[in-house]
């Protein structure tokens, strides 16, 4: 999943593919790297992130939607909270909706089932605007998150949102502190216990940058080293800025996975 953000203050690229011509080449390139999904965003979600109203994040994001379904024949993912921008991206030809908020907010998951699209669901902890202060958990993290996400779970199906249509996502970074993350990963099979695909975005983040000491442009190396290690413990869809090195990366580390299961 190649991450197209429509954005002017997304932390690694806000505002460099805010013109539609630029988005588009950007996601061209993606998809000739080898991404099978495209995620557009138009409303930032990195910690201290203000929120911004459904109708800028229309204006933001409805135009390239189109345009990369018409022009480019592009799997789209949107990543939204609103339940307005759930629909009209879901007419536009969207094929995922990727809601930080795991539909929580009034409305959305009325919208999600009315859209007809699969859903993938975050755990975070608090708004993006505070999440990052002073994150703690009263249970080990793992156990959390997949409390957390059992119930989303739970109330999509209730709400007739179908289980097979449900993917989820750990949340890294969303309310955490690096050794939430660590730890988090380390055990992500406890995720990979609940029977959904699971997506992960750890691309450039800061967990990258404290562990190694790397600003954002150097954090490539880290990032392939954890989109293995996620691999190894069953993520199946990866969120990523760098897509080239990254399917690199995971390709390799899938046939030595595959050849594994062949010996066993």
């Amino acid at each position: 999943m190649g991450i197209l953000n429509v954005t002017p203050d997304s932390f690694s690229d806000g505002g460099r593919h805010l013109a539609l011509d630029d988005a588009l080449r950007h996601a061209e390139q993606m998809l000739a790297e080898g991404a099978a999904i495209i995620d557009v965003g138009g409303e930032s979600t990195r910690p201290g992130a203000a929120p911004i109203g459904p109708q800028q994040e229309l204006e933001r994001v409805a135009p390239v939607v189109e345009a990369l379904v018409r022009e480019l024949d592009a799997l789209v993912s949107v990543d939204t909270s609103s339940p307005e921008v759930m629909r009209e991206v879901a007419s536009l030809g969207a094929g995922l909706i990727n809601d930080v908020r795991a539909l929580e907010r009034e409305g959305a998951v009325e919208a999600a089932v009315g859209g007809g699209l699969p859903v993938c669901l975050m755990h975070r902890q608090g708004e993006p605007r505070d999440m990052q202060q002073a994150p703690r958990y009263d249970v080990p993290v793992e156990e959390a998150v997949a409390d957390f996400l059992e119930a989303r779970v739970a109330a999509c199906e209730a709400a007739g949102l179908r289980r097979e249509r449900l993917l989820l996502d750990p949340g890294f970074g969303f309310g955490k502190t690096v050794e939430h993350n660590l730890r988090l990963l380390n055990r992500m099979d406890r995720l990979a216990r609940l029977g959904l695909p699971l997506l992960v975005g750890m691309s450039r983040k800061s967990m990258i940058g404290k562990v190694l000491a790397r600003p954002v442009e150097e954090r490539l190396p880290g990032g392939l080293a954890l989109a293995a290690l996620a691999v190894e413990r069953g993520a199946r869809i990866l969120r990523v800025h760098d897509v080239g090195p990254s399917v690199d990366a995971v390709n390799m580390t899938w046939a030595v996975l595959k050849e594994g299961c062949e010996h066993d």
